[in-house]
């Protein structure tokens, strides 16, 4: 699967169909917008849910950023949200006053993943505390070369790309890193759209960037991953399956979500495609180089829905750090 051709085709034009396949105009809709984090697992339950269909129901999937999602989600514009963190308590509060109720399902953990580019020879890992440096909105017109980040870099200049302000990436990653969501330099080359970000990261040999682990899987011909130190003194691990699902890739592993509206649930096109997604989410999610979530969760999302437990378990707020069994724990709870 090539997502970068694919991610164009969308971004090209939002009324044609997961795939690329153009459905009967007649066709049943489900709307999903959001995260381009989450889009290549939403995007591969719904090739495959519409083969299932054979036409009778149309799955549209754009990429506005997690953010960019929420508003449009909260206007009643979408079904389903696609989200790499959880809903904000604006967002919520967005939500409430025009009346739309929702499902937060989690579906799947990311390893958020630093890449350099392979010319790079000097960083061998990387702690919080220099990201933070490199990152931090102190930072912004000061530090300009990898030796102000660390003495023993090269005199070279540090040359930065990241998600858009609207990206739930961008959300995790500040607040993992500087300790507040959103909280970052401005100078750095931004995009919603993670293949800018591996193409300019791939042509500079001076570049850093990060995005999902999925589009580091899919470009790591082009690119090297940073391994990430938990803190100063600590082993540095790379982003992997392994390592997410044992919780020692920290603190950059995370929890990745849909939102369903319950109202749109009520339409049988969109009931049969939620529970396309959670019979199918192992295999579709680990196909597209993401880590599966374990098999219970799954039913607890359809156990959330049967008992019409509404809103998300997350008071409004990203959980920095949150393991996979953490999450088991949280979702657990009905």
């Amino acid at each position: 699967m090539n997502f970068g051709l694919i991610l164009r085709a969308f971004a090209a034009s939002a009324v044609v169909a997961a795939g690329g396949a153009t459905l009967p105009a007649h066709a049943q809709l489900v709307k999903i917008d959001g995260s381009s984090t989450v889009f290549p697992i939403t995007e591969a339950i719904a090739e495959d849910f519409q083969q299932s269909q054979r036409g009778k129901i149309r799955v549209t999937v754009g990429i506005s950023g997690t953010g960019g999602g929420f508003k449009k989600f909260c206007r009643g514009e979408t079904d389903i949200s696609n989200a790499s963190r959880p809903i904000l308590k604006s967002e919520m509060d967005a939500c409430k006053a025009a009346g739309v109720d929702y499902y937060e399902l989690p579906v799947a953990y990311d390893a958020l993943t630093v890449v350099m580019n392979p010319g790079n020879t000097w960083v061998k890992s990387l702690t919080p505390a220099e990201l933070k440096k490199m990152w931090e909105p102190a930072a912004q017109g000061k530090i300009k070369t990898w030796k102000q980040v660390n003495a023993a870099w090269p005199d070279q200049p540090l040359k930065l790309f990241g998600p858009g302000a609207d990206s739930g990436t961008f959300d995790y990653f500040t607040e993992a890193v500087t300790g507040k969501a959103k909280s970052s330099r401005g100078d750095f080359t931004a995009s919603e759209d993670d293949n800018v970000l591996v193409t300019g990261v791939a042509r500079d040999v001076n570049a850093l960037g990060y995005f999902g682990f999925a589009y580091y899987t899919e470009n790591k011909d082009k690119l090297k991953a940073v391994p990430i130190a938990s803190a100063a003194g600590k082993p540095a691990v790379y982003p992997s399956t392994e390592n997410v699902e044992n919780g020692s890739y920290q603190p950059l592993s995370r929890p990745i979500f849909i939102y369903i509206s319950a109202k749109s649930l009520q339409r049988p096109e969109v009931k049969q495609f939620l529970d396309f997604y959670m019979k199918n989410a192992d295999a579709l999610v680990r196909e597209v180089k993401y880590v599966p979530l374990p098999q219970r969760v799954y039913q607890y999302n359809l156990e959330h829905i049967a008992k019409q437990q509404l809103g998300t378990r997350f008071g409004g707020e990203n959980k920095v750090g949150l393991t996979i069994d953490d999450l088991v724990k949280l979702e657990a709870k009905l």
